[in-house]
């Protein structure tokens, strides 16, 4: 899909100081970044940054960053968190997945977002593309260090929830609140992304799900 460029991306990046222009300059020290030793959530492919923004807004306690690789998508983030004078809690960064540990040191990042990612379902081949892969896993574990972390995923998608319900299962990860249609489920807090609120209002289900690594859901023992 080609993304039509916004002439006033480029003005956005150089003045807007939520965009961070060197973020493996704060590998380690993110917590410094902030100026608060408050958890750090990341969400993967934050998109025009909907999500990111209002959990950043309803939750002042943690820092959030919100990663995109498409620089014309991410500014777009960018100039909605300006406008809904977001606080000092959120940062955004231009970069792939694949620069996840260049980025950050272990034990840093305690939560992962996964949003209606590529599903790369077309191919067999595209597999290990999905952020959901063993791959990507074996990085997220890493990320997480000693004392764990976890994965909450939305997607449409029925085939790349199923896949990922195997991959992490198969990594011995701990599966929780998984559901197969959100918005008629008794699931509450629900803060939805664009694409979100596009689907579920055609009818179509949204499947989510958690995956605790090294560590138990929050009030179980």
């Amino acid at each position: 899909m080609r993304i039509r460029k916004k002439p006033w991306a480029e003005a956005e990046l150089a003045s807007n100081k939520a965009i961070v222009a060197s973020p493996a300059q704060n590998k380690g020290k993110w917590k410094e970044f902030f100026g608060s030793g408050d958890p750090i959530h990341i969400e993967i492919g934050c998109g025009k940054g909907r999500f990111i923004t209002d959990m950043s807004r309803l939750n002042t306690d943690i820092n959030y960053i919100g990663i995109e690789r498409e620089e014309q998508i991410i500014v777009t983030a960018l100039k909605k968190s300006r406008l809904a004078e977001s606080g000092d809690n959120i940062a955004f960064i231009c970069a792939d997945a694949g620069c996840l540990e260049d980025i950050f040191a272990p034990g840093e990042v305690e939560r992962i977002y996964i949003n209606f990612c590529d599903p790369w379902h077309r191919k067999k081949k595209w597999a290990k593309r999905r952020l959901t892969h063993k791959n990507f896993l074996s990085v997220y574990e890493r990320l997480f260090g000693a004392n764990g972390g976890e994965i909450f995923m939305k997607t449409d998608n029925r085939i790349l929830f199923e896949f990922s319900l195997n991959e992490i299962a198969d990594r011995g990860w701990r599966l929780h609140n998984i559901s197969l249609d959100l918005h008629n489920s008794d699931f509450k807090d629900n803060v939805m992304t664009e694409y979100e609120e596009k689907f579920s209002s055609q009818g179509m289900p949204i499947y989510r799900l958690e995956a605790y690594f090294n560590k138990l859901p929050k009030g179980e023992k």
